[in-house]
């Protein structure tokens, strides 16, 4: 038998560095950012997709996707070794249709748990609404970064709003050089730089941005756009480097090959805010309505850049207010007519980059660890969950089959 540490410990389940993904790079920030918290320890369980999957030293215990009994070990070591657990959830991380392992774990606590909702999905199969359903009324608290999902997550899954609990994204508080000065650096000196970056996959609809492009580049022969990142490992294990390839041939087809430059790495958060840094507009011209958060576009309205969108649900809320600009879904002439208002009007192009970054300073991940810890401080102060709420959910007619 474990015992338990004196000081408060708070786990994090999610994937994790070296794993390569949002997620993970999410996680490590706000765990670091909350080491400054003396009162409070911080331990991660790294959920894995292979046994020989790579592990960072801040890694405390393992959880195998793909074995279910993973799932009720992973539980039995929190219930043993943590006062609080945090599930970054995120459906494809999980094992089972949906990710429906996650259910096993978290009826097998009998600590309180917090869930972080990655993806909140307005229009879910039953699957989906049944697992984040019955996951967050057993949980403590259920956290959202964008204040649209707050009534989705009370109305389509069920979830009492009072346990709802809005952060923002955070980002990175490093200071980089001035966006001429960070040009110079890259002999981007001349250009005007449009970026997008992200693990690349077809549902980020890059094309959309390499046409609008292509539609503005004999009038503005030194407009550049950068797509920063490598190919979403399942992206690549299922279809390899085919997705980026159409891209390069499109821009090749297209007559602007050198318009458009693709940096094929994972980039360091350095790099990423340098990158934005030297930008003068950033891009995320995604295909779905449904996208509730954005991390990229977090760290564009941190570094105070002019964001342009498709209007799905997070970007509309993050560039209202003449904070962005938003295009239409699938519309390469919508793209550029918004490139070319900041290609074109830069008193405007100024006044929306002063107000993304009054709204980035405050996501700060300082900032908004101290959220999370004033969460964690609050329900640390109560009782655990007592396990009869487990029993009653678990004989209720929302049991998945």
């Amino acid at each position: 038998m474990i015992n338990k540490p004196c000081t408060k410990s708070v786990g994090f389940l999610s994937t994790y560095p070296p794993s390569e993904c949002g997620l993970a790079t999410f996680t490590e920030d706000l765990v670091r950012s909350l080491n400054v918290h003396p009162v409070m320890h911080t331990k991660v369980i790294a959920v894995l997709e292979h046994q020989d999957e790579l592990l960072s030293d801040a890694t405390d215990f393992s959880l195998f996707k793909h074995e279910r009994s993973s799932y009720i070990q992973a539980a039995q070591w929190a219930n043993a070794s943590l006062d609080l657990l945090v599930i970054e959830h995120e459906y494809g991380i999980f094992g089972g249709e949906c990710g429906e392992y996650i259910l096993d774990l978290v009826k097998t606590l009998t600590i309180p748990f917090v869930i972080t909702t990655h993806t909140v999905l307005l229009s879910p199969s039953l699957k989906q609404q049944l697992i984040l359903s019955q996951a967050g009324n057993l949980s403590t608290n259920v956290i959202t970064m964008a204040e649209s999902s707050i009534s989705i997550l009370a109305s389509t899954y069920g979830i009492d709003i009072k346990k709802i609990v809005f952060i923002p994204h955070g980002v990175p508080g490093i200071t980089t050089q001035s966006r001429n000065q960070l040009k110079a650096i890259y002999s981007l000196q001349q250009k005007t730089v449009i970026s997008s970056f992200g693990l690349i996959s077809p549902a980020k609809g890059l094309e959309y941005g390499i046409k609008a492009i292509s539609k503005l580049a004999s009038d503005h022969p030194n407009l550049l756009y950068l797509i920063l990142g490598k190919t979403h490992p399942s992206v690549k294990e299922i279809n390899g480097e085919s997705y980026r390839q159409q891209l390069i041939n499109l821009s090749q087809r297209l007559g602007i090959k050198k318009n458009v430059h693709f940096i094929d790495k994972y980039l360091t958060k350095e790099e990423i805010m340098a990158y934005l840094g030297l930008s003068d507009a950033y891009l995320t011209p995604y295909l779905s309505k449904e996208q509730a958060v954005s991390g990229t576009l977090a760290y564009a309205m941190g570094c105070g850049r002019v964001i342009i969108s498709t209007p799905y649900r997070y970007a509309q809320e993050m560039l209202g207010n003449g904070r962005g600009l938003l295009a239409k879904f699938k519309d390469a002439a919508s793209i550029a007519a918004c490139i070319q208002t900041v290609l074109e009007h830069p008193m405007q192009k100024k006044r929306m980059e002063n107000k993304t970054l009054a709204i980035g300073k405050t996501m700060l991940w300082s900032n908004v660890a101290q959220k999370y810890a004033d969460l964690f401080g609050n329900i640390l102060k109560t009782t655990h969950r007592d396990s009869s709420e487990v029993a009653a959910i678990n004989q209720s007619e929302m049991q998945v089959e």
